[in-house]
C-alpha cells in the first residue's frame, strides 16, 4: 500500500461536491458516484489512490489510462519541467517536444508508421483516423458489432450501440456493423464496394467486453482489406502502449494497418494525449496541407513532454514484457476465485495481458461485484457496450503485496456477492 506523504487538505465535503455535479455536472453522474458511497477522490500515487476520508484504494480501474500508474516519477519530472519553461506553443514556430515525442513513439510501433498526428482525446485521434480515411477516397465505413470507438459524432458512428446513437441521428452515412469474428460476414459487407471503405476495429475489444481475437480473425480483417483495396484503421486508443503484453495489438497479433490510433496510457497517466499514426502515403493528404487537419491544443509542449516520459519509463522499466508476465499471473488468480467462489454466477473469465473481464450471467452481477470490490478497497470498471462484464486494467507497476491485496479483495468481494444474494427472498421483497 502507498504511503501518501501528505493529508489532503479538507476543503470540499463530499454533499457539497455531490450537490454541485447535479447543480452544473450531471445528476447521473452523481447517483453513480452516490452507488460508491459518495467518496471523493483526491490524490493519487502509483497504483493507489486516496479519498477525502484517507481511506486507500487500489487502481484497478481508469479505463486503461493507469498502465504506468499514477504521478510516475519520469512522467512527472518531465512535465513540472516543461510547465515551469513553456507549457503551450503558438503553433507557428519550430518546437522540439513535439518533433522529440514523434521520434520517440514513431520507434515504438510498426515499421512505416512514422508519420503521427497527435490529439488530446482517443475520440479525437479516431476522428483523425476517419478523415485521413476520406481524404484518401475511402467513403463508407465498416466497424465491429459491440466494438466502442467514443462519442462525439464520426466516432460515435462507428461505436455500435443503439442506446448511445439514436439520440443523435443522422450519424455519419455509409456505415455498417458486422459481427466480430465474423470474416464471411465482413468480406459480403466489402465486397459491395471494393475499394470505396475503411475498416475500424479494436485489437482486443475494451468496452466489449474484453472479447478477444477468434485464432486467425485480425490477419484475415487485414488479408480482406487488402485483397479489396480498402483501408485499416487500429483503434489501439486502450490497447496500446503494452496494455496487452506487447506495445501494441499490432505486434501481438502480426499486422500492419493503414493507421494506428494511440491514447490514455500514452499520457502516462499524467495528462491526456492522442495519436494517429500512418504511413507516408496515407498521411500524404495532410502532409500537402497543414492546415487540412488541426487543433490548438495538438501537440502542446506539456503533453509532449508526458508522452517522451512515458515511452522513457515503459522502455527502462520492461514494462511491456511486466505485463504480460503480471497478466498472466491475475488471470490465473481470478479464474481460481471466481471457479471456487461463484462458478454458477459467471460465464467466462478472460484477458490478455493487462485487460481481464470477468462475464457474468446477468448484467447486475457486475455491478454488485464492482460495489463490493470497492468497500474491499479495490477500484474496477464495467464495460459500456456490455454491462455483464466487469473489468479489470492495472498498472504493470503492481508490486506482489498488490497482487495479494487483489487477490484477498477479490475472494472477500465474490463471497459477499454470494453471501447477499443468498440472503435476498427469491421474490425480491
Amino acid at each position: 500500500m502507498t504511503v501518501f506523504l501528505e493529508s489532503p487538505p479538507k476543503t470540499d465535503t463530499e454533499q457539497e461536491i455531490l450537490d454541485l455535479y447535479r447543480a452544473h455536472l450531471s445528476k447521473g453522474r452523481a447517483t453513480v458516484a452516490e452507488l460508491f458511497g459518495s467518496h471523493m477522490e483526491v490524490a493519487s500515487s502509483g497504483a493507489w489512490l486516496q479519498t477525502s476520508d484517507g481511506k486507500e484504494y487500489l487502481n484497478c480501474g481508469g479505463y486503461g489510462v493507469f498502465m504506468l500508474g499514477a504521478r510516475h516519477p519520469t512522467v512527472m519530472e518531465g512535465v513540472r519541467r516543461q510547465l515551469e519553461l513553456h507549457p503551450i506553443s503558438t503553433r507557428i514556430l519550430l518546437e522540439p517536444t513535439v518533433g522529440r515525442a514523434a521520434e520517440a513513439l514513431s520507434s515504438v510501433v510498426p515499421a512505416g508508421l512514422n508519420r503521427i498526428h497527435f490529439a488530446v482525446t482517443g475520440a479525437e485521434a479516431v476522428e483523425t483516423g476517419l478523415k485521413l480515411a476520406r481524404a484518401n477516397g475511402k467513403r463508407r465505413l465498416v466497424s465491429m458489432q459491440r466494438g466502442y470507438h467514443g462519442k462525439t459524432l464520426g466516432a460515435l458512428s462507428a461505436t455500435a450501440k443503439e442506446v448511445y446513437q439514436k439520440p443523435f441521428r443522422p450519424l455519419l452515412p455509409d456505415v455498417t456493423h458486422v459481427p466480430w469474428g465474423d470474416l464471411d460476414a465482413l468480406r459480403a459487407e466489402l465486397a459491395q464496394y471494393p475499394g470505396q471503405t475503411a475498416v475500424i476495429i479494436e485489437p482486443v475489444q475494451g468496452e466489449g467486453g474484453v472479447n478477444l481475437p477468434p485464432e486467425g480473425f485480425l490477419t484475415g480483417v487485414e488479408a480482406l482489406v487488402r485483397e479489396f483495396d480498402d483501408f485499416l484503421i487500429l483503434d489501439e486508443v486502450q490497447t496500446g502502449m503494452g496494455r496487452l503484453g506487447a506495445w501494441w495489438g499490432a505486434d501481438l497479433y502480426g499486422i500492419t494497418p493503414d493507421v494506428l490510433l494511440a491514447g490514455k496510457a500514452l499520457g502516462g497517466g499524467v495528462v491526456p494525449v492522442s495519436a494517429a499514426l500512418a504511413n507516408r502515403r496515407t498521411f500524404s493528404p495532410f502532409d500537402k496541407d497543414p492546415y487540412l487537419h488541426t487543433g490548438t491544443f495538438t501537440g502542446s509542449p506539456l503533453l509532449m513532454a508526458a508522452v517522451q516520459g512515458a515511452i522513457t519509463a515503459t522502455r527502462e522499466e520492461q514494462l511491456v514484457p511486466k505485463a504480460a508476465d503480471l497478466g498472466r499471473r491475475l488471470l490465473e488468480g481470478f479464474e481460481a476465485i471466481s471457479r471456487k467462489n461463484i462458478p454458477e454466477l459467471i460465464v467466462e473469465v478472460r484477458g490478455q495481458g493487462l485487460m481481464i473481464g470477468i462475464e457474468f450471467i446477468e448484467a447486475g452481477l457486475a455491478g454488485e461485484l464492482l460495489i463490493e470490490l470497492f468497500n474491499h478497497g479495490v477500484v474496477a470498471n464495467h464495460s459500456m457496450n456490455q454491462s455483464a462484464v466487469m473489468r479489470f486494467t492495472p498498472p504493470a507497476i503492481l508490486t506482489d503485496s498488490d497482487v495479494e491485496f487483489l487477490m484477498t479483495a477479490f475472494d472477500l468481494a465474490t463471497r459477499a456477492l454470494v453471501d447477499g444474494r443468498v440472503q435476498m427472498p427469491k421474490d425480491g421483497n
